[in-house]
């Protein structure tokens, strides 16, 4: 296994908020917005798209927006919005490509992470993410795998799938990974890759 933590610089502010601000926009009790109009509660959105079936709330080209202290720090895009109260557990589906951007203070795109699919519990606060599944910093720093798990009650990222991470001159591989949410701590399993050595830093004999 490899072990270790992103550069600080890295890890803020995107790392510390990033599944949160997720399941604050995905889980009721948010603003969402549609391309057209916004409204301050999810079950409005039936209002806007006027699709039910099966006890699921629908709405296509969905914009989600996350402001604290009156500033934006997140926006969510989505096609399509799926809801079901009824499932147990009840989950809300962001489907076919979904994109969040985090944005700075002032107002500075900072960070994204795209994925094809996520699905937040509304219970638990758990969220699932996958396919394509790519975080990546203002940096260049990138982290590529086909799932990501965030659980809110252990505070904890894991996949089983395959995972990349980029982050300066290294590259490294693995099976698996496990972190804290905010990426100060990470353990890759089966690693594999390059590492980046400084001039001076090379054993000799």
């Amino acid at each position: 296994m490899k072990s270790g933590s992103f550069q600080e610089d890295m890890i803020n502010p995107f790392y510390r908020s990033i599944f949160t601000t997720i399941t604050r926009i995905i889980i009721p009790g948010v603003l969402f917005c549609s391309v057209a109009a916004c409204k301050n509660d999810p079950k409005e959105i039936q209002s806007l798209t006027g699709k039910r079936n099966n006890h699921e709330d629908r709405a296509e080209d969905i914009t989600g927006i996350y402001s604290k202290n009156s500033k934006v720090k997140a926006r969510l895009f989505a096609h399509e919005y799926i809801k079901n109260d009824a499932a147990r557990p009840a989950y809300t589906d962001l489907n076919t490509k979904i994109k969040v951007e985090f944005y700075s203070d002032s107002g500075v795109l900072n960070n994204t992470i795209t994925a094809d699919s996520c699905r937040g519990y509304d219970q638990t606060g758990n969220i699932l993410m996958w396919g394509h599944v790519q975080i990546v910093t203002s940096k260049g720093e990138q982290l590529n795998t086909e799932e990501l798990v965030w659980s809110n009650e252990t505070a904890k990222i894991f996949t089983e799938k395959p995972v990349t991470i980029m982050t300066g001159g290294d590259v490294l591989h693995g099976n698996g990974l496990e972190a804290n949410q905010d990426f100060t701590w990470y353990q890759i399993t089966n690693p594999k890759g390059s590492v980046s050595v400084k001039k001076g830093e090379m054993p000799t004999d």
